[in-house]
């Protein structure tokens, strides 16, 4: 009934009558996601003839209105089948100012059917094929990054910058073709990234350095949103840019990149739309050429030396490892390099393992990105190994119990998802250095063994990338714990008495080949598989193990 009467006033009625009724229409259904089937031929019949109401001369309120009700009708995918034509959208692109001969934006009346208009757009590319294709022969890409152009240092229109930006996501997510186009002919990477820093007010300090106020109000929610739209838009504008071959690349990239370090740094108006920040801010740093990951860190001021140098004064002599980190002014230093930004993706990384689900899509991001930072960055790996893998002093329990960032991590090396048991080992396998023996100290075998089995170092050994030869330092209640330390599980145990020292030589032999035909047993009926060591250290089944030494024995007697 709603449909008939808001039709019935939109083919008869005049501009008052129409927006009365349109408007009661959408106060009605604001919250309408699913739609009874048995009124869409009237929903469709509405939906043609509000964009004939738009086409004519009418107030702007009665624009708003009628844009209102096709934004809840454009929920409904068969509704829009009929009505996705190249004239319907080329009267939504006139109302949302993104004709190349609309200007400016200087009338302020009209930006409610600005936002409206785009709203529209945002549901009908989403939820219409139809339109998808329209979106490309109309050029929208290029349109939306005009219409960003006009407004992106102008505060007081973030609406319209906001649902810009999550319109160019969606076509950016939706057609791979808009990708290279905004990266290359739209210049989409230098635009977007000048409008982050109109959201985050960034005032530079160095090339690659922005002024952080730790004491300053924290986003607004118009601010944060924008942001986070924009962090989308350029994720897909990135998604391919792991290589740089160009200077001007690489100098965009850093510039992101430190952009991205100020986004860490700062607030939004809610503790829920902080970690959103964070989170998209991280999956874009992933797209970073990781040779450009080392703005995240920078060297101290001379006044911020000095203060580090005085706060390493004051600490007490034993504390020679905590001595390298220190808290001063907010600011977490290390090895004279400001650490705040890699300190809050560590904070941000405790909190997703402490939410406990959704680790493949939450976690392994951030994961991967520090794994990343720490593999090429020695002073990001060196601050992260002092966070997460601190010199071992009680080691009387188990790696994997307790609640500090390294037991957490290992128990995310027996995690079931394979993914992120991967990504969690190797992070900890590159802040050893990828040293088999140090990863062992801090896990136990039993806890590294399918990284080592993937890797091919069940024998020990280290990984293919080059570290500095710095040697690891171990406390004296490590050392002197170290021989009764349990290598498969990781931690002290008391010395057990052996079961074998009290039998006969003719009871140990019954007791070996009452093992061996119990094995034996169980390989014939293929319930257990033995397996064995080829020489480059992956596993193999015994027999194919055995034949390849053989193998190498022989060559080896050839060659004498």
């Amino acid at each position: 009934m709603d449909e008939e009467r808001a039709l019935y006033i939109v083919r008869a009625g005049e501009a008052g009558a129409i927006e009365r009724v349109l408007r009661d229409y959408s106060d009605k259904h604001r919250a309408t996601f699913k739609f009874e089937s048995t009124d869409e031929d009237k929903r469709k019949k509405l939906c043609e003839g509000v964009f004939k109401v738009l086409v004519k001369d009418i107030p702007t309120t009665c624009q708003v209105s009628c844009l209102e009700v096709l934004r809840i009708l454009s929920r409904d995918k068969k509704v829009l089948v009929p009505v996705t034509t190249k004239e319907n959208m080329q009267i939504l692109l006139r109302l949302a100012k993104l004709n190349e001969s609309d200007d400016s934006l200087e009338k302020v009346s009209e930006f409610p059917v600005i936002v409206e208009s785009l709203k529209c757009l945002c549901n009908i590319v989403f939820n219409s094929q139809m339109a998808q294709q329209l979106s490309l022969e109309l050029n929208l890409a290029a349109k939306l990054c005009n219409l960003l152009r006009k407004c992106k240092d102008r505060k007081f229109i973030n609406d319209i910058k906001c649902f810009d930006l999550r319109l160019l996501f969606l076509l950016s997510l939706l057609h791979t073709d808009i990708r290279s186009q905004l990266r290359y002919e739209l210049q989409g990477l230098p635009l977007l990234t000048q409008i982050l820093e109109s959201a985050f007010s960034i005032k530079w300090t160095d090339e690659y350095e922005s002024a952080i106020d730790h004491n300053g109000p924290p986003l607004s929610p118009q601010e944060t949103d924008c942001a986070i739209e924009a962090l989308k838009a350029l994720f897909n504008v990135t998604v391919d840019s792991w290589k740089v071959h160009k200077e001007s690349d690489s100098h965009q990239f850093r510039v992101m990149a430190a952009v991205l370090r100020h986004c860490l740094l700062i607030v939004g108006p809610t503790e829920d739309k902080t970690e959103e920040l964070h989170s998209n801010a991280v999956n874009l740093l992933s797209n970073v050429p990781v040779s450009c990951l080392d703005v995240l860190i920078c060297p101290l001021t001379h006044e911020e030396t000095a203060q580090e140098a005085t706060t390493l004064d004051e600490l007490p002599s034993d504390k020679t490892a905590e001595k390298e980190t220190v808290l001063k002014n907010n600011t977490m230093v290390y090895n004279g390099m400001n650490m705040e930004a890699i300190h809050v993706l560590l904070n941000f990384m405790e909190k997703r393992i402490d939410k406990g689900s959704s680790y493949r899509e939450g976690l392994t991001p951030v994961l991967s990105l520090l794994t990343e930072c720490s593999r090429a960055h020695r002073n990001i790996r060196k601050f992260l190994k002092d966070q997460v893998l601190p010199p071992l002093r009680d080691v009387t329990n188990r790696p994997e119990v307790g609640s500090t960032v390294r037991n957490k991590l290992v128990r995310l090396m027996t995690h079931v998802d394979l993914g992120v048991k991967q990504i969690a080992a190797e992070f900890l396998f590159v802040l050893c250095k990828e040293r088999v023996d140090s990863l062992l100290k801090y896990t136990g075998y039993g806890n590294a063994a399918g990284l080592l089995a993937a890797r091919g170092l069940l024998a020990g050994g280290r990984g293919d990338n080059w570290y500095s030869e710095d040697e690891d330092t171990d406390t004296e209640e490590y050392k002197n714990a170290k021989p009764n330390i349990n290598l498969i599980t990781g931690h002290l145990e008391e010395p057990m008495p052996n079961p074998i020292d009290e039998m006969t030589e003719e009871q140990k032999e019954y007791e070996a080949m009452k093992l061996v035909n119990m094995l034996d047993k169980l390989s014939r009926e293929e319930l257990l598989k033995p397996m064995g060591l080829k020489p480059d250290g992956t596993i193999t089944p015994l027999e194919e193990a055995l034949n390849q030494y053989s193998v190498i024995e022989e060559t080896s007697s050839d060659t004498d």
